[in-house]
């Protein structure tokens, strides 16, 4: 509702000037813009809209004034308008031109014209929000634009200057307010009174009032629009002036935790460099380890496990770079080279699904050379675990898919396969309000000295990002110091380090400290999506918190500087900014290298990050309660400070502040200064603004005692204030939209979680609610979209803010739309699934809610006692932000919030943090000075400003305290009714809670009920006289809160806190009627908190009854209970305490286990005592706990009064205790049982037929796929049968059900087994086929085949349910899209659901071509179920009708997730079970036959006596073990303890190996209730010293033997009697299946002619043949009655599901490492009683020993391959090749042929062979190794890796090192088909090798072909370097023994010798030839030119010789 009154034009006005108007309605007013100069007419143009909760009466006015409008005085005031608004409201749009009046209400003769429209309720209303929506009608939205623009941007639109005034009339709308939905449902939902006048609307309704209001407020209201009442909603929506209290207490965010990370390093693949020895380092943080090297490879494999273990806060470990590179030839002398690195932070893993990267190829890039592209593929498994996460592992089977590298890379989901290089610039500007880094005792002794006063701080910034660090240069001695630099990092992009940290440091000559520490999450400054930005950021000022800022020495919270924990104190804000550019890595002049750049940059302008404005914070404390008793006794103060304004005691020197303010100056000085004017005089100031000086602490005052723990400040009719004013860039619109984005998130959260407990507590119309949620949610993201978009180009907007404005608009619009399209989709069995999406979009608003570049800083409120501080809070400044603009306004501004004080640093951490150290009932205001007008507004009415005397007339001071005058009286009532599931704070595991009530000073205790964890207090508590200050009907709506704290009395000591919450009374009014709808109150839960923690819920009710003239009196009286025995406690009266119903609990007691000692004796003579509610029972005394642990009688039963609602059940209580001599007893353990509900009995239970099979049907769920045909009614059969038809073939793989039963019929089940299956096999073998499935030996089949078969089986199902789960959510998407397609007109056609189409169906051919090749026929082989978990989590533990609760003892841990079952409490467990139920029962229960009475609904239950049973033990292996010694590994072998025997098998350790292969069965015999709870354990064995514990796990076999689901021993598929498949039961499916059919009362089984069998009223039908040993056909019942088991839980009445033979695969855990998985253990278990007859032996499972093999490969050529020798004579290029080969795995048996020497044409001949032997295992594809791994070594470790052969080409050097030329690497299991020839051979076989057929040795035994050569050239790219001509031919052991050869060309079956050039050999051969060879050929010319040229040479040398002899000769004439 909303009325709007459209102001056009005022005409005839006198003279000349500027004009304003002002327009009130109900006392709220508003100004129009200030037209200047204008002569007689004024357009005012403009419109204003008042939202308003309550219809509007027809006598209401409307007023309008006129002003002329002054700078300097006061306006003038024109005229006046006034009228009745009857007209309006009849017809909703009027137009009126009318005069004004004077102030003598004579006419004038201007006049005004106006238009108003008042829209009213419709049948549509909407919910309004806490304050109103500022909505401009639709319909009109072009002509009314609100004025907020000019407002906003500080200038109105006509001119330059300020408007002054006009702020002053900006509206607030909590006035309004009062006629909004809402009321704070701290509990109650209340309607409020039925008064019009007040304007009141009802809140919150209930589901049954809806019918009956909706016709009160107006008709049609949709029901899902009101909010459904909440049976525990404890903090949801708040009325007006209050807002909502915290209740979580502790920051958990500093606090340590375990984490571990476990890295698999697989193998590498294509990593570059030519033979190389390469070793894989895998680096967190400081610790590096490494794998072992692999010898002359290019693809290494390694398959070793590495384990880091942490215990730091998370924040922490997420930033941890985790680095793994891989390094060649690394030995100790030397660090080896650098190949490639791949880095990513902790973070980025823990955030994948299961927190872990699974079989992901990373990809290496050389850090120094970004141009280089990959330098290879690190094939790895990472996962990141805290306590408490379990990893699921994939299975480990098949390999196949995973060689596909780019499909598997190691990213994220989302990350492109390609990452680019980019340059990250972080800019560092400058910094601002630096803390003091130096003593003062310093400082003096610096200006003794040198004469000046220095700044005490050196800083210089600290940027880390992806393991890389740069530092700016260091400022010496500046508060303010200017850097202009920016730091460059070079990384791939998207990076996977998800933050970049920086840090502001002192520059210190012995260590530098941080000042200031900020994360920057790259996710939040950058958008991924297609209209995504880079990441960019500023610039922009960033504020960081940390330590109080006086400096000391050893600072105690130094770690909150490092960005630990919640900052307490401002530190300095910086200016930086961030730019990510995409390097292009071709272009030539790139600087290669990633090493940290630093370079100067230009400075940036003043105004570049926005406008500088004067801020102005205001606040008021109510009320200080609570205070810790520590500090009671000194006078105590509060200060608030905001960035460094209020910081009295160790603020900012005050230079800084005036500079800050000429900061401001600049071209805006003048300007501001004259509006400073302005301001003042027009509010009749005597002084200048600039006087006003801040107030920011409360003065010192004593506290008073409240009650024992706490005291409280006297704030009673006075409460003080405190004003600071500050300057900063104004960026508020930044904060405006995270406060939209925040309210819309909050009333989302509320909204689900009203949904979530309306299905809680099962109320009506869960979807209703959600569909309302759901319409809020997109209306609010479409205002959010107008809302946001209207900021005119402000001063200091960012890249990231226009980007982040456009996606945040984009995200809101979107799921604005799927909000819609959600809506239309929610129904009644949807709900759940539809919540699950909404909580995304709920984790998605807050995400964007979270503003990256900061603005103004968080407020600090300080106490402060004797000049320490003591304790903080913290409120960030968008909460208490003031706009005009209700969405836009902290959701705490301008109103009264309780805030809790705490500790701060790792004080606060733990129980310290847990205490309140103060509270206050705080208000608080926030806004730009300009807008200080309402800054009271909001306030409790009934107050006088009492402002510091000082001068007259001074109305713009803020107050300095409030004083009220207006008091009102109350008493309050709590009902504190009772408390359950509290936590343990006593050595008994017990506590003795009492609650404290706290109200305003008040506070009273409830009595303390001794060793309970689940008291019923059942107590009144009334406070007398309450006073609270502020107007009567304001308090009504919004009384105080009330806390209510739980403690555990010592009887020495303090009382321990064990819990607190919150809670709002209901009040009464003195004029009220006590009595229905709203009162009396109903009793509520409120859920405890301890620290972060809940801990518990109370039940209880609080009213508040205002006291009148008439006093106490008047009051209602207090009806207890009539039976008041207790003295003075007066119980919660009659019409608040429940209605209870009589019920009788019947009690099961079985046995007592694994009790522990206590006081270090042993429980010898226990017995369970139970209570519920004051009633209870006790089990019979076990006489020698040690001989027979079970109890003799086996039921009891009680009857006791339970309240009607079932949910406010009691908790029942078990204790134990033990009776010791001379009748003392003591406590042994207890439990309490917080939910009767899964104990209630109903009738449908035994009614119901085969509901089992209906709920499996629903779910598609009949062992393993299954295709219900339902109603297939075989016309042959009589009516009312029904046929089940299921084709079994041996592997159970799918089996057609069809059933639809009903009780009546009789059903028949149908099994055809195909006799000519063998025929079919034959035909399948088709010639030269391919794949031909071999003839499948029943022989060659072991236990393993099944096994392996399986597990593949296995991981096909979960493959295929997560096909299932992404197409429904496909499907899903697309029924979005479609639908918003269909919604949005707009939109083009339906490109959306043709673009799907297309995707599906290019997805499904992808499909279809997968399916075609990998279809090879399975082997027909029988198949066990594997469980990936234990069998309990399949079996519901096992609890069908025996439960086990664990008895606790001792001190619950303090650790943050108090959930986690602290198993050192636990001191053992009671078995037993509970039966409920309403009396008197119906008769047609006890009526049944055959009952005993004495067991009560406990029927046919087997006996507890004493039971022998051979328990068998079957372990087949271990996974992923956590190493246990120094080198990585383990040598585990097997324990097993069951009761007093215990298996060590320790010769049988399996060497060096976390995946050890046991394949073991044990024998244990056990006596059961003694011996029950087995123990299978990993031990590491060692040398020296004693073995450690790896990990262990137990099993309760007890249960598993009693239970239905028939745990003793698995039923096979298949019945056989010989073979791998044999039956291991001793009993037979016939015999099996009787007992099943006698036990169940069942009739049958009745075997019929034709192989059927009848089983109530189905019929089976089956095969009767079966093959005995010597392959004749005999005739059973095995298979008939086999089938019938296998269906067992489709059976009427008795059904459940039989355990099938299965293997199981459990946890191990460590007591030491707590809730971390230690590995996992593959095992099952059979247990055959002793008294039958005695099982077979166990099957061998024993592991299979690999095959012996021999791989002869025979070079026969090489061709082509490259020349690398430069001749020395000739210059001619040749080779001397020879061709190496080993075996993976056997780099040290590799074998060499003999050299070809000089070849010219890279043609070689060899015929050399080439003979590994080596071990094999079929199954698993691998090669199996068995040596020691270094001279130290004990004994040798057995490797398994995969059969590979490699074959390399060198070039032979006399001199130096051997060349490298080329290799190929063959995997035996498939490999391309060589080439028939040479020419044929081509780079292709090694570069398509997906594509091309292959072949498996194994299969083929013997191949000959081409296959070619391959390096990788400079670029990197493989380059062909040669052809090899082998044959490989495999041979077994023996065979190899029948048909023995030699090596090279030696006997037996020599070789013949190759066929080679002459030259080769000519060197050693004829010397002379090959000289006259080289002089005829080739060399004839040059050589003559030589000797000519020598002779010429030698004469030359003659003549210079001899001529000076000849001259001296002439010359002498001699």
């Amino acid at each position: 509702m909303a009325l709007v009154v459209h102001l056009k034009t005022v005409t005839e006005l006198r003279g000349k000037g500027d004009r304003i108007a002002k327009v009130t309605f109900r006392g709220l007013s508003f100004f129009s813009r200030v037209l200047e100069n204008c002569e007689d007419d004024a357009r005012f143009e403009q419109a204003f809209r008042w939202p308003i909760g309550s219809q509007v009466d027809g006598n209401e006015m409307l007023e309008i004034q006129v002003f002329n409008y002054s700078k300097v005085f006061t306006n003038k005031l024109i005229g006046t308008f006034r009228m009745v608004l009857q007209k309006v409201v009849e017809e909703g749009h009027l137009e009126v031109s009318d005069t004004l009046t004077d102030d003598n209400n004579t006419a004038i003769r201007t006049s005004i014209s106006i238009e108003i429209k008042y829209q009213t309720m419709d049948g549509s209303v909407k919910v309004w929000s806490d304050g109103e929506f500022l909505e401009i009608p639709d319909d009109c939205d072009g002509t009314f634009q609100f004025e907020t623009d000019s407002l906003l941007s500080g200038r109105s639109q006509s001119s330059g200057t300020s408007p002054g005034r006009s702020f002053h009339g900006i509206p607030t709308f909590r006035k309004a307010g009062k006629g909004v939905f809402s009321a704070m449902k701290l509990g109650k939902v209340r309607s409020s009174k039925e008064d019009h006048k007040k304007g009141d609307d009802p809140a919150i309704l209930d589901a049954e009032d809806l019918d009956r209001k909706a016709v009160r407020l107006g008709g049609g209201l949709d029901p899902d629009a009101i909010s459904l009442a909440s049976v525990t909603a404890v903090t949801t929506n708040v009325s007006n002036k209050r807002s909502k209290p915290d209740i979580k207490m502790e920051s958990s965010s500093g606090r340590p935790v375990d984490y571990q990370i476990s890295v698999t390093v697989i193998e590498a693949r294509q990593l570059i460099g030519l033979n190389m020895d390469p070793v894989v380092c895998v680096e967190i943080g400081e610790e590096k380890k490494y794998t072992s090297m692999k010898e002359s490879t290019n693809c290494p494999y390694y398959n070793e496990y590495f384990v880091f273990d942490f215990h730091v806060p998370p924040d922490v470990m997420f930033d941890k770079i985790l680095k793994i590179s891989v390094i060649h030839s690394k030995n100790i002398l030397r660090s080896g080279t650098l190949v490639g690195t791949f880095k990513l932070d902790a973070g980025t893993v823990y955030s994948q699904p299961e927190h872990q990267f699974h079989h992901k190829w990373a990809m290496l890039s050389d850090p120094d050379d970004i141009t280089a592209g990959c330098k290879g593929y690190v094939k790895c498994d990472i996962a990141v675990v805290g306590k408490g996460d379990n990893i699921k592992t994939p299975h480990k089977a098949s390999e196949t898919d995973e060689d596909d590298i780019d499909g598997n890379l190691l990213l994220p989901e989302g990350v492109p396969s390609e990452r680019q290089w980019a340059r990250f610039y972080v800019k560092i500007y400058r910094a601002e309000g630096l803390p003091k880094m130096n003593t003062s005792i310093m400082a003096n002794v610096k200006k003794a000295f040198i004469g000046e006063n220095r700044d005490l701080v050196d800083p210089y910034v600290l940027v880390q990002f992806a393991g890389q660090k740069g530092k700016t240069s260091v400022q010496k001695s500046s508060y303010e110091p200017i850097w202009n630099e920016q730091i460059v990092f070079t990384e791939m992009f998207p990076p996977l380090c998800r933050r970049l940290k920086v840090q502001i440091r002192d520059s210190d000559k012995v260590n530098d400290v941080a000042i200031g520490t900020h994360f920057i999450d790259l996710r939040k400054i950058a958008n991924d999506g297609d209209k995504g930005f880079l990441p960019t950021m500023g610039p922009a000022w960033v504020n960081m918190y940390g330590s109080t800022r006086n400096y000391t020495l050893m600072d105690e919270h130094q770690d909150l500087n490092e960005g630990l924990g919640e900052g307490v104190s401002f530190r300095a804000r910086l200016l930086i900014s961030i730019t990510v550019e995409i390097l292009d890595t071709t272009s030539a002049e790139i600087m290669s290298s990633t090493e940290v750049q630093m370079e100067p940059v230009s400075n940036i302008s003043e105004s570049a990050t926005g406008r500088m404005e004067e801020f102005f914070l205001f606040g008021t404390f109510l009320e200080a309660t609570m205070i810790d008793r520590k500090i009671g006794d000194k006078p105590t103060s509060f200060e608030v400070t905001i960035g460094n304004y209020g910081n009295q005691i160790d603020g900012v020197s005050k230079s800084t502040s005036a500079k800050k303010k000429k900061e401001g100056g600049g071209e805006n000085e003048e300007e501001e200064e004259e509006a400073e004017l302005i301001h003042n005089s027009s509010d009749e100031e005597a002084e200048d603004d600039g006087d006003l000086t801040s107030v920011p602490s409360t003065p010192p005052m004593k506290p008073v005692i409240t009650d024992r723990n706490y005291f409280h400040l006297p704030y009673f009719e006075k409460k003080p204030c405190i004003y600071i004013k500050s300057w900063w860039q104004d960026q508020r619109r930044r904060l405006y939209n995270s406060n939209i984005m925040d309210k819309i998130a909050e009333k989302l959260e509320e909204g689900l979680n009203d949904v979530q407990e309306i299905i809680k507590t099962e109320k009506a119309y869960p979807e209703r609610r959600l569909r309302g949620v759901l319409e809020e949610l997109s209306s609010s993201c479409s205002r959010f979209v107008t809302l946001a978009n209207k900021d005119q180009n402000q001063a200091g907007r960012t890249k990231l803010d226009r980007e982040r404005l456009k996606s945040c608009m984009r995200e809101m619009e979107s799921m604005g739309q799927q909000a819609k399209t959600i809506r239309s989709q929610v129904k009644r069995n949807t709900v759940r699934d539809k919540i699950k999406l909404v909580f995304s979009f709920l984790q998605r608003l807050r995400f964007l809610a979270d503003e990256p570049q900061h603005s103004i800083p968080d407020v600090f409120i300080w106490m402060i006692s004797n000049n320490k501080r003591i304790a903080y809070a913290r409120i960030p400044s968008k909460d208490i932000l003031y706009s005009i603009v209700d969405e836009e306004m902290g959701k705490d501004c301008g109103k009264v919030k309780a805030v809790f004080l705490r500790l701060p640093g790792k004080k606060g951490f733990g129980p310290a943090g847990w205490t309140v150290q103060a509270k206050l009932e705080m208000y608080l205001w926030l806004g730009l000075n300009k807008q200080r007008k309402d800054f009271l507004s909001g306030l409790p009415c009934g107050f006088e400003e009492n402002k510091a005397a000082k001068g007259i007339g001074i109305q713009a001071v803020p107050p300095i305290c409030l004083v009220y005058n207006m008091k009102q009286v109350f008493q309050l009532r709590a009902h504190m009714y009772q408390a359950r599931s509290l936590f343990a704070a006593d050595s008994s595991g017990l506590s003795d809670p009492f609650a404290r009530v706290f109200f305003s000073t008040h506070s009273q205790v409830t009595e303390v009920l001794s060793e309970t964890l689940c008291p019923t207090w059942d107590q009144l508590l009334v406070f007398d006289n309450v006073e609270l200050y502020g107007e009567a009907s304001e308090l009504r709506d919004d009384p105080p809160i009330i806390v209510t704290e739980l403690y555990d009395q010592d009887t020495v000591g303090k009382a321990e806190f064990i819990g607190r919450t919150f809670a709002k009374p209901l009040t009464k009014m003195v004029d009220e009627h006590y009595g229905p709808p709203r009162f009396p109150p109903q009793l509520e839960y409120y859920q405890i908190y301890r620290g972060n923690c809940t801990a518990g819920d109370l039940l209880a009710a609080f009213e508040l009854l205002q006291i009148g003239p008439a006093g106490q009196a008047a009051l209602p009286s207090i009806d207890g209970p009539t039976d008041s025995d207790r003295g003075p406690i007066l119980p919660v009266p009659l019409g608040i305490r429940p209605v209870l119903s009589r019920y009788r609990i019947e009690v099961l007691f079985w046995g007592l286990r694994d009790l522990k000692r206590v006081n270090l004796a042993q429980v010898d003579k226990p017995r369970v005592d139970i209570e519920c509610a004051g009633k209870g029972v006790q089990s019979a005394l076990i006489q020698n706990y040690k001989k027979n642990p079970n109890f003799s009688t086996l039921v009891k039963w009680f009857e006791v009064d339970l309240p009607e609602n079932e949910l406010l059940h009691p908790p029942l209580n078990i204790r134990v205790v033990d009776c010791r001599a001379f009748g003392r007893y003591t406590l042994v353990g207890s439990h309490a049982v917080n939910s009767l509900r899964k104990f209630l009995y109903s009738l449908s239970d035994k009614t119901v037929n085969n509901w089992a099979h209906a709920a499996k049907l629903a779910n598609g769920y009949t062992n393993g796929t299954s295709h219900s045909r339902p109603n297939s009614h075989p016309i042959s059969h009589p009516s009312g049968d029904i046929v089940v038809n299921m084709d079994l073939e041996p592997n159970i793989k799918k089996i057609d059900t069809v059933v639809k039963l009903d009780a009546t019929t009789d059903a028949v089940v149908n099994v055809d087994l195909t006799e000519d299956e063998k025929d079919k096999k034959k035909k399948k073998k088709k010639k030269g086929d391919e794949v031909e499935e071999e003839e499948l030996d029943e022989s060659m089949l072991d236990w393993w085949s099944k096994y392996f078969t399986s597990i593949e089986t296995m991981l096909e199902n979960l493959r295929a349910q997560e096909a299932a789960l992404a197409e429904a959510e496909e499907r899903e998407d697309l029924e979005i899209a479609a639908e918003s397609a269909a919604d949005d007109f707009s939109m083009k056609g339906t490109k959306p659901k043709e673009k799907s189409k297309d995707k599906k169906s290019s997805k499904d051919k992808k499909k279809n071509l997968d399916g075609t090749e990998k279809r090879t026929p399975k082997p027909k082989v029988d198949e066990l179920m594997v469980y990936n978990k234990e069998l309990e989590s399949e079996y519901d533990n096992f609890e069908d009708w025996l439960h086990t609760f664990n008895l606790y003892r001792g001190k619950a841990g303090d650790d943050d997730d108090y959930h986690v079952v602290d198993n050192d409490r636990i001191v053992g467990r009671f078995k037993g079970s509970l039966c409920m139920y309403k009396l008197p029962l119906s008769d047609e229960v006890t009526r049944e036959v055959g009952l005993d009475p004495n067991m009560g609904m406990f029927q046919s239950i087997p006996h507890n006596d004493p039971i022998n049973v051979l328990i068998r033990i079957y372990i087949v292996r271990a996974t992923d073990l956590h190493p246990a010694d120094i080198n990585g590994k383990a040598d585990p072998y097997i324990v097993i303890r069951l009761g007093k025997s215990e298996i060590r098998d320790k010769e049988n350790y399996i060497s060096k190996q976390l995946n050890p292969v046991f394949g073991k069965s044990f024998d244990i015999e056990a006596t059961f209730p003694m011996e029950s709870m087995l123990t299978v354990a990993v031990y590491d064995w060692d040398l020296v010293g004693t073995d450690d514990l790896i990990g262990e796990t137990k099993i309760d076999l007890e249960n598993r033997y009693y239970s239905k689901h028939r745990a003793t021993c698995g039923i096979a598929s298949n019945y056989s009697v010989h073979g791998y498949n044999v039956w291991r039961d001793p009993q037979k499916p016939t015999q099996i299946l009787a007992k099943l059919c006698k036990e169940g009362k069942l009739d049958g089984p009745h075997y019929g002619p034709g192989g059927r069998v009848k089983v109530a009223n189905r019929i089976f039908l089956g095969p009767t043949k079966i093959d005995d040993e010597s392959g004749l056909k005999k005739q059973t019942e095995e298979h008939l009655a086999l089938t019938v088991l296998r269906c067992w839980e489709e059976t009427p009445r008795v059904g459940c599901k039989l355990i099938p033979e299965h293997v199981e695969t459990r946890p191990l855990l460590n007591p030491d490492k707590p809730g971390i998985e230690q590995g996992r253990i593959e095992m099952w278990v059979d247990m055959f009683p002793m008294h039958v007859p005695a099982p077979g032996p166990a099957i061998d499972i024993s592991p299979r020993k690999p095959k012996r093999y021999e791989l002869r490969v025979i070079i026969w050529n090489t061709d082509e391959v490259i020349l690398e020798d430069d001749d020395y004579f000739t210059g001619e290029k040749s080779s001397d090749i020879f061709v190496r080969g080993w075996l993976k795995g056997q780099q040290e048996d590799k074998q060499d042929t003999d050299v070809h020497y000089h070849s010219l044409t890279g043609e070689g001949n060899f015929n050399w062979r080439f003979v590994f032997p080596f071990d094999y295992l079929m199954a698993e594809e691998k090669i199996v190794i068995s040596k020691k791994e270094s001279m130290f070594s004990w004994d040798e470790t057995e490797y398994k890796i995969p059969a590979r052969l490699t074959l390399q080409v060198w070039d032979a050097d006399h001199f130096s090192a051997d060349d490298f030329l080329g290799a190929i690497e063959l995997d035996l299991n498939k490999f391309p088909r060589g080439a028939k020839t040479a020419k044929q051979c081509s780079l292709n076989m090694v570069l398509k090798e997906q594509e091309l057929p292959t072949i498996s040795i194994f299969k083929q035994k013997r191949v000959k072909g081409w296959w070619p050569f391959v390096a990788r050239d400079e670029n990197d790219e493989f380059e062909l370097t040669g052809k090899v001509e082998a044959e490989l031919h495999l041979l077994t052991a023996e065979e190899a023994e029948k048909s023995p050869v030699g090596l090279g060309r030696n006997d037996p079956e020599p070789l013949e010798k190759p066929n080679r050039p002459d030259t080769t050999f000519l060197w050693f051969l004829s010397p002379l030839k090959a000289i006259r060879y080289l002089i005829c050929n080739r060399y004839k010319w040059l050589i003559i030119k030589i000797i000519l040229a020598m002779l010429l040479l030698i004469m030359v040398g003659l003549f210079l010789y001899s001529m000076p002899g000849y001259l001296v000769k002439k010359l002498l004439g001699a």
